[in-house]
């Protein structure tokens, strides 16, 4: 399978990429093949420019890139901390600039964009892991869950995809070595459920 990986954490030791490091490694030993983005490092710029917004607009090569690599995923992996009940910025803007039409959704002949529109994404599934210094029982009380409206039926389910999973991981700032453990050995395992080893017999 063409598994597609984003990263969005501007701090290198930080436990998100832990996770994507987990996530990577258990890719690999299923036999998948990974298109990888940190977009903190890779400088990736969030801000979409009015030339970009209609479907038939060209857009930079490094857009382009991720475009295909999208619409070509057979599943998605989206790594981020909640951050005031969003991902960060600079991965809004990916979404901005990535999920586009024509890409990812159309809409009918004839609907002007006021419609529902039709998923073109052929990915399997969506697995979206999220860290918080947050308990989450306070979260929940006080915040409900923006995260999973947001990626579950805001994007991925507007796009075509319906097999969707989601953990948050806290509290990270005082969790211990052995909990960051096994989550990162939690976090294997759903990659192993979603994204099954390749059978290349």
């Amino acid at each position: 399978m063409q598994i597609l990986v984003i990263l969005a954490h501007p701090a290198n030791r930080s436990f998100n990429h832990a996770i994507v490091q987990a996530v990577i490694a258990e890719l690999k030993q299923g036999g998948h093949q990974i298109a990888f983005h940190d977009l903190y490092a890779e400088g990736f710029d969030p801000i979409l420019p009015a030339a970009e917004i209609p479907e038939e607009a060209a857009v930079p090569l490094e857009i382009e890139r991720h475009c295909l690599e999208i619409a070509r995923a057979d599943g998605i992996i989206i790594v981020h901390p909640n951050w005031w009940g969003q991902p960060p910025a600079i991965l809004k803007g990916w979404v901005d600039r990535v999920v586009r039409p024509g890409v990812a959704y159309r809409f009918v002949d004839g609907d002007q964009g006021e419609g529902i529109p039709i998923g073109l994404l052929k990915a399997k599934a969506v697995c979206v892991f999220n860290t918080s210094n947050t308990p989450p029982e306070r979260e929940a009380r006080a915040f409900g869950d923006p995260l999973e409206t947001l990626w579950r039926n805001c994007v991925f389910g507007l796009c075509g995809v319906t097999t969707f999973y989601r953990r948050t991981f806290g509290v990270v700032v005082t969790s211990t070595i052995e909990q960051r453990r096994q989550w990162l050995a939690e976090a294997r395992e759903v990659v192993q459920r979603y994204f099954p080893k390749e059978n290349r017999a």
